[in-house]
């Protein structure tokens, strides 16, 4: 980097409008910063973030870059690379000597100094590192936290303590971001194929998170899910545990399940944690919650009772299985959201809403995103979305991507086994699920499909 962070008044964000660039938004205002960016369509972050004082503009021309911003001395540039490179306003940037950093790359800059617990996987790094943010933040360590998902006991995915030694990041795959990194303590999620627009291959994927495990430090620790492909490489004197829901050095032990409540015993090498309440009693969480704790017990703000406590308070985080709707205490209708949209996800969010709701018919309303993952996994998805009683499936959501001819979503529909199934596009979801009569929806995918939530509700008998 050329310029010290301490020398830049004015950030600007190009793609300002993404959950995990609003963190670092947040943070710069917080810390005396002039914030501003672009973004291509306004939703309800970005209100709430020129409402915070962002500048956000929707114009993707360079004349629509604030004059503030347009000094090369004193403005930093932060793009994710979700955002084509064609843009006019990073091509203004680039052209004119801007110091124009990824957003990892400044996440890195900002955690380089601090104790930092870094969550990484295809899926779980979001929920786990938010429950670990919260841990810290319950207890009398503190953190700074920049999170992929908004945590519902804070309304924001940021937090900001500005004397803790302690940072929590959720490490991004995509892109290959995470590796600006230098983790103090590393967990591993998962490791099924993801981003394979990206990678390429499986293989190419499995390598990336081995470079990533050789970037913790060597007197720092690596937490890896039991039976993962993943091959690590951490350098000498690197501590490697493992962990899962029934086995590793950190487990769930004695779990009992009743009346939509989930306690379990907290195995871990410093001892056991009893009778733990999850504070969102979802299966995939018990697992979730084990990869918290174990991150925090690896370091010297572990507080065995604050562990227990924050587990139980711990409210999850936004389109991370939430619930919008529980008619007479869960025993009519109910809509829960999740952000899932990689089949192992899709699976795992419709298996943990059957276990809350047995006996129950299941109505998944799932909305794909991106060609290119529609396209390198139909069979698996439609392989998950079987599980579904009945299943309503959108049109693809492009995100970032231009269609790839032969994508569609009649790729996953003509696959699904189960006989209730009807492909609509996103324009007919509230009237097909106010004719459906449906017992328990669950809506699926991380384009705007929860957006139609509020009108579906409204539209109820």
């Amino acid at each position: 980097m050329k310029h010290d962070i301490s020398e830049i008044s004015n950030i600007y964000f190009v793609g300002a409008g993404g959950i995990g660039m609003a963190a670092l938004e947040r943070y710069f205002l917080a810390t005396g910063k002039k914030v501003a960016g672009y973004d291509r369509t306004p939703t309800a972050l970005t209100d709430e973030l020129r409402a915070e004082g962002v500048e956000i503009s929707f114009d993707e021309n360079a004349d629509s870059i604030p004059e503030a911003f347009r000094n090369p001395e004193t403005t930093l540039v932060v793009y994710t690379p979700a955002v084509p490179e064609s843009l006019p306003q990073l091509r203004y940037f680039r052209n004119n000597d801007f110091e124009v950093l990824k957003r990892a790359a400044v996440l890195g800059l900002i955690t380089r100094n601090s104790r930092s617990l870094c969550f990484a996987g295809t899926h779980g790094k979001t929920t786990t590192s938010s429950m670990a943010a919260h841990i810290l933040k319950s207890g009398s360590f503190g953190c700074n936290a920049f999170l992929g998902g908004e945590m519902l006991n804070y309304g924001t995915n940021f937090l900001l303590a500005p004397q803790s030694a302690y940072s929590v990041i959720e490490a991004d795959e995509f892109d290959r971001s995470f590796h600006h990194l230098t983790p103090t303590v590393a967990v591993i999620t998962a490791t099924d194929p993801d981003h394979l627009d990206i990678y390429g291959t499986e293989e190419a994927y499995l390598e990336s998170f081995a470079r990533f495990t050789e970037l913790i430090r060597p007197d720092g620790a690596l937490i890896i899910h039991e039976n993962l492909k993943l091959k690590p490489r951490p350098q000498d004197g690197v501590r490697v545990y493992t962990y899962s829901r029934d086995s590793g050095d950190f487990h769930a032990g004695y779990v009992r399940r009743a009346n939509g409540t989930i306690t379990f015993d907290l195995i871990t090498p410093r001892g056991i944690i009893r009778n733990i309440n999850l504070g969102v009693p979802v299966e995939v969480n018990i697992e979730n919650a084990v990869a918290a704790a174990a991150a925090i017990c690896l370091t010297d703000a572990w507080e065995p009772e604050v562990v227990r406590e924050a587990i139980s308070s711990y409210r999850g985080t936004k389109r991370r299985f939430e619930t919008h709707l529980k008619e007479d205490n869960g025993a009519g209708r109910v809509i829960i959201d999740d952000y899932a949209h990689h089949p192992e996800e899709v699976r795992k969010s419709i298996e943990s809403v059957k276990a809350i709701y047995p006996g129950r018919k299941l109505t998944v309303a799932f909305q794909p995103h991106l060609y290119s993952r529609t396209r390198d996994f139909a069979p698996e998805f439609a392989d998950a979305l079987s599980g579904a009683d009945s299943l309503v499936l959108l049109d693809i959501y492009p995100a970032r991507e231009e269609p790839i001819e032969g994508v569609s979503s009649e790729i996953i529909f003509d696959k699904v086994r189960c006989e209730d199934k009807i492909l609509i596009n996103k324009e007919k979801l509230v009237e097909t699920l106010k004719n459906r009569n449906f017992d328990i929806l669950l809506t699926l995918g991380a384009g705007d499909i929860n957006t139609f939530i509020p009108t579906i509700i409204e539209n109820l008998d």
